[in-house]
């Protein structure tokens, strides 16, 4: 299934406003829970090339005095 953009926003929409059902390219796809359309919002972002692939996560080592 190719995404677009208008899907992306139309799935962004239904989260913020708590919806559990949205209607993408003539079909109505019903989430059981959140975690459902956060996963298809990384789907989307990622066929779109928004990123939203996996992030790195830099952890700094600091000493304080001389030594």
């Amino acid at each position: 299934m190719a995404y677009t953009q208008a899907d992306l926003d139309r799935l962004q929409s239904a989260m913020a406003k708590g919806a559990q059902a949205v209607e993408m390219n003539g079909e109505k796809i019903t989430f059981r829970t959140l975690d459902e359309m956060l996963r298809l919002e990384r789907k989307i972002k990622v066929a779109l090339g928004h990123g939203g692939g996996s992030r790195r996560v830099i952890n700094p080592v600091t000493r304080t005095g001389f030594r």
